[in-house]
């Protein structure tokens, strides 16, 4: 028996197995995906059950949040401000320019705010977790914690996987409101549409709908996002350079998993707009 990610598993030989006949790249991939979901069966394991690090979970979201606060919101006022000055001169040569926020309030809480700050998080607070969590693995601090009798996995993985997936829709939101601001100010310098009407519009092409799809599949870029980042930390090695390794994968991998989840939440709502 061997330990993996604090779970016992059950070594064995894979001379002659189909396995061993892959492709090297394809391989290592697969053992990569067995190793993430093997990580993120362990999540769940530990999560239920007592002790409860309240008190890390709290410190956590305060990093997590409070710590990305400027930069998403700088991120999100950018992001409505271009938008709509490059979908403008489009719409008024069609006539169309009085939908503009309409189509802005859509796009942006649709898709463009959600999946925006899941990447922005994802270079951010996945890096980050990577990066603090494998120079804990290499400095044998995580070991020290084992021999200490304190659970480090619950400790350092559960608190901030958690963390993670509470704070980033609201971060999204935030983000959200801050574009829409943003836009709105394109629209009223180059368009004298006041307040009101400009967020009239925006609420009124809103639907319940719009925003259910969106904000649930928040909660799962926040949790892939650190997962990922964990992941890579917790299990990093090879020394300082593997500490940066472990950072730089785990944005690369945190972002594609956004966009492949992304997908499927578009997918799965698409199909309940049919029903």
């Amino acid at each position: 028996m061997a330990r993996i990610f604090g779970c016992t598993k059950t070594t064995f030989t894979l001379a002659n197995h189909p396995y061993t006949y892959l492709p090297p790249g394809l391989r290592n991939f697969l053992t990569e995906v067995g190793h993430i979901a093997a990580f993120a069966g362990n999540f769940f394991r530990h999560v239920f059950y007592p002790p409860f690090e309240f008190r890390e979970l709290l410190h956590q979201c305060y990093e997590v949040g409070n710590r990305s606060f400027v930069l998403v919101s700088l991120t999100g006022f950018i992001m409505g401000l271009v938008l709509s000055l490059q979908i403008r001169p489009t719409m008024i040569e069609f006539g169309a320019v009085s939908y503009m926020p309409s189509m802005i309030g859509i796009a942006i809480v649709r898709e463009i705010g959600p999946v925006l700050t899941a990447l922005i998080c994802a270079g951010k607070i996945g890096s980050g977790m990577g990066a603090e969590l494998g120079s804990m693995r290499v400095t044998e601090q995580i070991d020290a914690m084992e021999v200490s009798g304190t659970n480090p996995f619950k400790f350092l993985v559960v608190t901030r996987i958690l963390a993670t997936t509470l704070m980033l829709p609201l971060l999204v939101l935030m983000s959200d409101t801050i574009s829409l601001a943003g836009s709105f100010l394109v629209e009223h310098f180059k368009g004298e549409v006041s307040f009101t009407l400009y967020f009239t519009e925006v609420f009124n092409s809103l639907a319940f709908s719009d925003l259910v799809p969106a904000t649930t599949k928040s909660f799962f870029f926040g949790f892939v996002i650190a997962l990922v980042g964990c992941y890579k930390g917790y299990t990093s090695d090879q020394g300082t350079a593997g500490v940066g390794r472990a950072a730089n994968t785990a944005v690369v991998i945190a972002s594609i998993l956004v966009f492949l989840v992304d997908f499927w939440a578009v997918l799965v709502a698409d199909i309940f707009y049919d029903l």
